[in-house]
């Protein structure tokens, strides 16, 4: 039986595939690849500059890496 977080991950990816298709299809693969990557800079550089800010704080970071 599937649960209901995988069910939800499913449909995420699903959505990642139609957003994908319609980058390509407006702008061009490059761009689609160029977007998803800067997506993926831009979550791993939040949470380095929370946990970095937490750490000036004195304070431990709630940004946890590897949650997926």
């Amino acid at each position: 039986m599937i649960d209901d977080e995988t069910t939800s991950k499913d449909r995420f990816f699903q959505q990642l595939a139609e957003l994908s298709d319609a980058m390509i299809a407006a702008h061009g693969k490059d761009f689609s690849m160029g977007a998803l990557v800067l997506a993926a800079r831009f979550i791993a550089e939040r949470e380095a500059r929370a946990q970095a800010g937490a750490e000036a704080e004195g304070t431990p970071s709630t940004a946890h890496a590897g949650s997926a």
